[in-house]
C-alpha cells in the first residue's frame, strides 16, 4: 500500500486506515509511521479523527524481536487497534488470534455484547462464545516457556534461515528476490528465465524431493508476475535451508534437461 495514495483517498466517511503487518504474499512490512504522520497532518487539517488499524497477523509476534526500533504499534498515535495471529508466529496451534485496542475507550460499545445468564455481567467482543480455552492456556505457556530473549533467539534464527534461502538462490543466478530482508521470516522468488520454464513446474517438481513450495500470481496491477514463495518455521533448521537450495537447484536442472516439447505440454 501507497501511504500518500492511501491518506489521499480518506474522506468523512472513512473509518479507519487497515495497514499490513507482514503481508502473505511476499512478507513486506507496510510503513504504519508514514502513514500515521499523514493522517496526523490530514486529521489538523479536517478536524477528522481517522486511526489506523494494524494488521500484524504474521508481523505482530515477529517486529518487536527482531526489529524493535521500528514504529508501528501503540507508540504511534493513530494506532488504535492491532490484531495478531498467535497460530503464526506466536507459535501456537490453530486458531487462536488476538486483538488489542489502545484504550477502552476505543472499543466501540456497538460491538461489545453483555450477558448474564452465567450469573454475573460478563461483556464479550468475540465472534463465537463456545469456544475452548486450549489455545489460550498454549499461547499463555509459550510466552512464560520462552520469555523475551527465547522468542527473540527463535526469530533470529528462523530469519538467518531464511538468508541462507535467499543467499543460495542468488548464488545460482536464476531468481528474482521479491521478498525484503526486512519482514516476515520468508523468501519469495521468481524466476529470471521464462523461457523454458515457470514458477509452476518448479513447485510441482520440488514436490518430487517431499517439499510444498506454492507458486501463485500476484494481485491486481502485479497478476503478470508469479512467484514462488518459502515461509520459515521455528523447526525448519540450517540443513534443511541447505537442502532447499540444493533441490531447488537440482530440479532447474532437470527441467533443462526436458525436451522442449515436454516442457511445453507439462505447462498445457
Amino acid at each position: 500500500m501507497d501511504p500518500e495514495q492511501a491518506v489521499e483517498m480518506v474522506d468523512e466517511n472513512t473509518i479507519c486506515v487497515a495497514a499490513i503487518l507482514g503481508s502473505t504474499l511476499n512478507g513486506e512490512f507496510e510503513d504504519v509511521k508514514r502513514i500515521n504522520d499523514l493522517l496526523e497532518e490530514k486529521n489538523k487539517e479536517t478536524g477528522w479523527e481517522t486511526a489506523i488499524h494494524v494488521d500484524a497477523a504474521s508481523g505482530g509476534f515477529i517486529a518487536p524481536f527482531l526489529y524493535p526500533e521500528l514504529e508501528w504499534d501503540f507508540r504511534l498515535p493513530w494506532v488504535k487497534s492491532i490484531n495478531v495471529s498467535g497460530h503464526k508466529y506466536g507459535l501456537v496451534y490453530p486458531g487462536i488470534g488476538w486483538c488489542v485496542w489502545r484504550t477502552k475507550e476505543d472499543l466501540p460499545d456497538d460491538l461489545v455484547f453483555h450477558i448474564n445468564y452465567l450469573g454475573t455481567d460478563q461483556p464479550t467482543f468475540t465472534l463465537n462464545f463456545s469456544k475452548g480455552s486450549s489455545q489460550v492456556i498454549a499461547q499463555y505457556y509459550q510466552l512464560i516457556r520462552h520469555g523475551f530473549e527465547g522468542h527473540k533467539n527463535i526469530m533470529e534464527n528462523c530469519q538467518e534461515n531464511a538468508m541462507v534461502i535467499k543467499e543460495g538462490l542468488e548464488k545460482t543466478g536464476r531468481f528474482n528476490i521479491v521478498s525484503k530482508d526486512q519482514g516476515v521470516p520468508l523468501v519469495a522468488f521468481s524466476l529470471k528465465d521464462h523461457t523454458r520454464h515457470d514458477e509452476f513446474e518448479v513447485s510441482d517438481m520440488l514436490r518430487r524431493f517431499g517439499w510444498i513450495v506454492p507458486a501463485y500470481t500476484m494481485p491486481a496491477d502485479a497478476q503478470h508476475v508469479t512467484v514462488l514463495r518459502v515461509v520459515i518455521r521455528e523447526e525448519f533448521s540450517r540443513t534443511l535451508a541447505e537442502r532447499l537450495v540444493l533441490d531447488i537447484d537440482t530440479v532447474m536442472n532437470q527441467l533443462d534437461a526436458l525436451p522442449s516439447n515436454d516442457v511445453c505440454s507439462n505447462k498445457q
